[in-house]
């Protein structure tokens, strides 16, 4: 697991074929099966774990989060971004990299928890007056969806630009936007 997780994160699922794996460990890439029943098996099992390293960071920044809706928000959204940008290849495969329909249903499944966590803190934001009345669902799954779109550009391996803004700046503009897009003005 170890093995595939960071071929996964140095060349994405692409790079993460059972023979790099198996040359990784020292062993036979025959006996990788022994462990698991396909490659889509060990890469959906790869994908849990990372993804699920990820989710547990951004929930743990919003759950000490001052508890002020505002303030949660701002937690979701810095610290997706933030990791996101510090760790890109990794990110690109977690969100964006094309996989197999095995590893594409375990994104389905964290996209539905980001969002509905991220739901919790709008539902909390409307309820104070925060943000405008809306509906927290629609809005949580835009918020991820902007957020992902934001950081498509900047993530992606086979596009070399220069970035027009510093990073620091892109997590700040991205949870600006994130904010207003709710109803509320950043601060």
């Amino acid at each position: 697991m170890r093995a595939a997780h960071e071929l996964v994160a140095q060349e994405g699922f692409v790079g993460a074929k059972v023979a790099a794996v198996a040359g990784v460990c020292g062993v036979s890439a025959g006996s990788l099966y022994s462990y698991f029943g396909s490659r889509d098996e060990l890469l959906a099992r790869v994908f849990r774990r990372a993804a699920g390293r990820e989710l547990a960071a951004v929930r743990a920044a919003v759950d000490t989060a001052p508890a002020h809706p505002e303030a949660r928000l701002k937690a979701f959204a810095d610290t997706f971004t933030g990791r996101a940008l510090r760790g890109r290849r990794l990110a690109w495969s977690l969100l964006f990299e094309p996989v197999s329909p095995v590893v594409e249903g375990e994104r389905l499944v964290y996209r539905r928890e980001y969002a509905q966590l991220c739901e919790g803190v709008i539902r909390e934001g409307v309820a104070a007056g925060l943000f405008a009345p809306q509906n927290a669902a629609v809005s949580a799954g835009a918020v991820i969806g902007a957020i992902s779109e934001a950081l498509v550009g900047r993530l992606s391996p086979e596009v070399s630009q220069k970035a027009e803004v510093p990073d620091e700046q892109l997590v700040a503009e991205i949870r600006d936007f994130c904010l207003r897009a709710l109803g509320r003005a950043p601060s």
